[in-house]
């Protein structure tokens, strides 16, 4: 057979017809369906909840942690997914209340109040008599809680300039309760451009001097017998807390505003809270912030089976 008659041959041959798998699988119309079968997927798991707490939103809070042992218990027994962003428990009994500010001075302070000389040299040409400055910081929820807890020991967990702690220390007075302590935690630097907001607040060589303006609104207010700045960030501090057997009777988150910020603050707050004590915090109807402070709010509660209660701009989380 000649060469042109072999490639007449071949070029008459037609291709094996595809099989019917092969048209599937190599079909472009399959890898869309996949992709969308995927995303559906991934969505329904994301958003179903593997765990039901047994509180429904207008209950009463339905787990009371008697001690932090069970508190930790409970904790421990969190789905995976949750499991992750647990805070180790790393806490000692609690010790006695009239014990709480001598042992902060002794460990912060080596024994001294830090109001004492108050203002060192080198600021006090720096710093206003008085400048009270805070969002919130009077609303009616203060007095409504120090009514009804009575605390000894009040935490706030984010202070600035003191306003909200100056409010609580004038209406313990107003109470009668000249013995309670308020610890203010609080590193005290601000954030990234805050004194475009506050050009008030002076600084020296880029140190600015937040703290001890606090500490002037302190002293001004002659409230210095009630409130101690715990110069620190907020979660290397509520953890030693907890390590030193410190507890309180009602504390205020309103540090940061980022889901990670509160949710870190919200949980370690939580394992220094007294048996029936409150837990609240503001922001929790800022715009958007179903990913920030609201967000972390609802889901430590859902956890917990514990209820969400509101009080003008401000969140509460009773424990009993």
């Amino acid at each position: 057979m000649k060469d042109h008659e072999i490639k007449s041959l071949h070029g008459n041959r037609r291709a094996p017809k595809p099989s019917l798998c092969r048209s599937i699988f190599t079909s472009q119309l399959f890898y869309l369906t996949l992709a969308l079968l995927a995303f559906f997927a991934g969505y329904y798991t994301a958003t179903s909840t593997s765990f039901s707490p047994s509180s429904s939103s207008s209950a009463a809070a339905t787990i009371n942690f008697p001690s932090r042992l069970a508190a930790t218990t409970a904790a421990m027994t969190l789905p995976p997914e949750i499991d992750n962003f647990r805070v180790a428990p790393n806490c000692i009994d609690p010790i006695p209340t009239d014990l709480i500010r001598e042992t902060i001075l002794t460990r912060v302070y080596g024994g001294a109040s830090p109001f004492d000389n108050f203002p060192p040299p080198h600021v006090a040409n720096s710093l206003r008599d008085r400048k009270l400055k805070g969002w919130g910081s009077k609303g009616a929820v203060f007095r409504h809680l120090i009514e009804e807890v009575r605390p000894k020991i009040i935490i706030e967990v984010g202070t600035f300039l003191g306003a909200s702690a100056v409010h609580m220390a004038t209406l313990t007075r107003q109470l009668g309760l000249d013995d309670t302590l308020i610890l203010c935690i609080d590193d005290f630097r601000g954030w990234p451009g805050f004194r475009e907001q506050f050009q008030f607040i002076n600084h020296i060589n880029g140190d600015v001097m937040l703290l001890y303006q606090f500490m002037q609104n302190v002293v001004y207010s002659n409230v210095t017998d009630s409130v101690l700045p715990l110069p620190f960030s907020t979660g290397s501090t509520l953890s030693r807390l907890c390590q030193w057997g410190v507890t309180a009777d009602l504390i205020e988150i309103d540090a940061g505003h980022e889901f990670n910020s509160a949710w870190s603050d919200i949980n370690r707050a939580f394992r220094l809270l007294r048996p029936g004590g409150v837990m609240f915090g503001h922001d929790y109807f800022r715009m958007g912030d179903n990913r920030g402070v609201r967000r972390a709010v609802n889901l430590f509660a859902q956890i917990y089976g514990l209820r969400v209660q509101t009080d003008g701009e401000h969140w509460v989380i009773h424990t009993s």
